[in-house]
């Protein structure tokens, strides 16, 4: 009997992007152009920052009011992001 050495695209690209640790940074990209594709163009120019770190996202907001909707909205931001992920990734959602 051969043994098949036949994998997917997709499982081999997985496994790079987990040995090389890449799966981060990609996930910062697409949350980025998903962030600037869902929300308003009021909540994009009060965004002041964007930063993932391990599985928590940091949003920036420069406007008080904003900033305590983002809030109380944490937990529905981070079922949109994690299902434009298409995966739980993110854990948490900090509003600063």
């Amino acid at each position: 009997m051969s043994q098949s050495n036949e994998r997917t695209l997709k499982d081999v690209l997985t496994e790079l992007m987990n040995q090389y640790r890449l799966k981060q940074g990609i996930n910062e990209s697409k949350i980025n152009a998903a962030w600037e594709r869902m929300m308003g163009p009021t909540i994009i120019k009060h965004t002041a920052q964007i930063r993932l770190v391990r599985r928590t996202l940091y949003l920036v907001i420069d406007s008080a009011a904003l900033k305590q909707e983002l809030f109380y909205g944490r937990e529905k931001i981070r079922t949109m992001l994690n299902e434009e992920l298409g995966e739980a990734f993110l854990e948490e959602v900090v509003v600063k």
